[in-house]
This record gives C-alpha cells, sequence and structure tokens, in this order.
C-alpha cells in the first residue's frame, strides 16, 4: 500500500483557519458504512444520529500552552521552545529553533526569567531534553502565564479566544496539539445527548507534534509511528461493558480516543490501561473496540487519514472526501465533522 494512495488536492480556500462561530454549527457529514450512504447534516444535529444507550468516548486531554519565546543566556540569542513530551519532573523533551546554536550546557530563558532551563541532551531533528530550573511555582502555571498555544502550521492567525483550541471538557494538560473532533461540542449539546440517553466516558490521549506530520516514506507500512502517553480508566472500561450489555455502540470522539481504545483491546483485553502507544491502524488492520467515529478532515498522506479509510474502508472515505469537497466543507483543525457509524 504506497503513502500517495492516501494524498488529495484540496483548494486552499477550504483550510479552516477559525473555528465556527458557534461550536456546534459545523457541518456534518455523516457516513453510513452498512449501506455507503452519506448524510449532510450540522453538528448539532448529532442526537439525531445516535441511539440511546449509546456511548461517546471523549479524550480529555487539554492543550498545554507549550511553546516558548526566550533568549540563550550566554548570548542573548532568541530562541523558539516547544514541549512535546514531559520525561520526568521538570525534564522535557522540545524541539528547539535554531537547533543548531543550542547546545548541550546552554542556559536559556523565557519571559524574563519566569522560566528557565539547561539543555540537557542533543538529539535529531531538533530535539533537545531540557532540564527546567526549581522554582517554587509550578512549571505548568508558569507556561500558562508565558507560553503560547501551538497552532498548527496552516493556520495563519491565532484566535481571539484561546479556548476555542480547547474542549469544553479538557482536563488534563499535557498535548501539544488539540483533539480536534471534541472542538464541535458544547455545554449544551452534552447536556441535550445527556437527555437522549446517550452517555459519555472518557479516556485522556496526550497529542504529540507527529500526529499531524504527513508520512515520508512511499509505502504506509514503512512509517515508523510516533509515540504518545494514554489511559483508559476503569470506570471507562465499565461504561463500555455497560453499554455493550444492552445493545448500545462504543462511539470514539476522535482518532485520539479511537487510539486509546484500540490500544487496550490489544494490550489488556479492553481492561484498564495506561502507558505508551505508537499503534499505526491503517487499511487491513482490524477495529477491536469502537462501532463508531467522529472526526475531523484530515491532512493528505496523514496517519490520521489512513486510520479513518481502515475504519470506514478507503473507497468510501475517497468518495466521503470528494463530496465533502464538492459541497464546500471546512477542512483540518478548525474546520467540519465527520460521523462515521
Amino acid at each position: 500500500m504506497r503513502t500517495d494512495d492516501f494524498d488529495y488536492d484540496l483548494p486552499a480556500e477550504l483550510i479552516a483557519q477559525h473555528p465556527a462561530e458557534r461550536r456546534d454549527l459545523s457541518r456534518l457529514l455523516v457516513v453510513h458504512r452498512a449501506d455507503n450512504r452519506l448524510d449532510h447534516a450540522h453538528f448539532t444535529d448529532l442526537p439525531s444520529f445516535l441511539h440511546q444507550g449509546d456511548l461517546l468516548v471523549v479524550n480529555d486531554s487539554r492543550v498545554l500552552p507549550a511553546r516558548l519565546h526566550g533568549v540563550r543566556e550566554r548570548t542573548g540569542g532568541s530562541v523558539e521552545v516547544l514541549l512535546l513530551t514531559e520525561l520526568e519532573a521538570d525534564r522535557w523533551l522540545c524541539l528547539a529553533r535554531p537547533a543548531k546554536r543550542v547546545r548541550v550546557g546552554d542556559l536559556l530563558q523565557f519571559g524574563d526569567g519566569i522560566i528557565r532551563a539547561e539543555v540537557a541532551e542533543e538529539q535529531p531533528e531538533g530535539r533537545r531534553v531540557l532540564r527546567f530550573q526549581p522554582h517554587q511555582t509550578p512549571l505548568r502555571e508558569r507556561l500558562e502565564r508565558i507560553g503560547e498555544l501551538p497552532l498548527p502550521p496552516y493556520i495563519r492567525e491565532r484566535p481571539r479566544d484561546p479556548e476555542r483550541y480547547q474542549t469544553v471538557y479538557a482536563r488534563e494538560p499535557g498535548s501539544v496539539a488539540a483533539p480536534t473532533a471534541g472542538l464541535h461540542f458544547t455545554p449544551e449539546l452534552l447536556t441535550r445527548l445527556e437527555v437522549y440517553g446517550i452517555r459519555r466516558a472518557s479516556v485522556t490521549l496526550h497529542v504529540g507534534v507527529g500526529t499531524f506530520r504527513p508520512v515520508q516514506v512511499d509505502q504506509v507500512t514503512d512509517h515508523v509511528m510516533h509515540a504518545e502517553y494514554g489511559e483508559l480508566p476503569a470506570e471507562t472500561v465499565e461504561a463500555m461493558r455497560a453499554t455493550r450489555a444492552t445493545g448500545g455502540r462504543v462511539v470514539a470522539v476522535g482518532t485520539t480516543a479511537a487510539r486509546v481504545l484500540e490500544t487496550a483491546a490489544r494490550q489488556t483485553a479492553g481492561s484498564a490501561w495506561s502507558g505508551w502507544t505508537d499503534i499505526f491502524i491503517y487499511p487491513g488492520i482490524p477495529f477491536m473496540a469502537c462501532d463508531g467515529l467522529i472526526t475531523n478532515f484530515h491532512l493528505p498522506r496523514s496517519t490520521l487519514l489512513m486510520l479513518v479509510s481502515a475504519f470506514a474502508g478507503k473507497g468510501l472515505i475517497d468518495r466521503a472526501y470528494a463530496e465533502a469537497i464538492r459541497q464546500r466543507y471546512r477542512f483540518f483543525s478548525f474546520g467540519d465533522a465527520m460521523l462515521i457509524l
């Protein structure tokens, strides 16, 4: 299977630069796997496509303001750092620019010294391990003061309200990109779903920068998947069991939630799970835990597009994307949504 099989042409004006005026008024393309049917709706119509007793599994990870602008103390030269993964307390894997000038032993400061760090290790492709200096205020609190949300490169303007790049149920800080399928929910819609008898449970997957990078190798099976930290709590496992016992469907909200569920299905047979996952799902890889999927429209050649193609079938996803382009849907992080049943 070739990577360029997952390429497609997208008019630049269909790349959403701003979120919808109201989260749940984004458009919704409903893909029915049973009869290959496509329905056009809006996200606020979601309850009409779900059944009483269904379970939505959301990713409650919150995006960190993980982009920092600062200087190298020795030279005063500017530096930009993107925190990627917390390796241990106050020790982070980061991306640094300009990487060639950020060397082991350098001291960096951000926000006029609110945050200071030493470069502890150099890794390929601009990655550096930073050791942040102790402070009476926890690092995450200081990030909230001086850090920036790391928006995808195709979004040219920052949203006026940074919370629009967070889901309304975000709780656990740790992502460097939003689990964007959840951006369409409002508190009012969540209440309506509950009234309809559609329940909600949470998993956590801290989204890494590798999620949105196009696959560079020619053959899909040669791709080395990035790893992300996730958790499937026992209460969500129990909610899934109760849902299946009454004939309900487990609907993952986003590819990140799906990756947690599918990892746990393979590693713990669906029991509670926590750890790192590098699961790579592409056509031919079966799904073991998800009966439905809510997702956005993904970048060409991305592992996310490969995952949804595995879930719905590549031919049906190709047709759905072609229809979405014809109907002028909005694509990528701030774009419209798809429900696959």
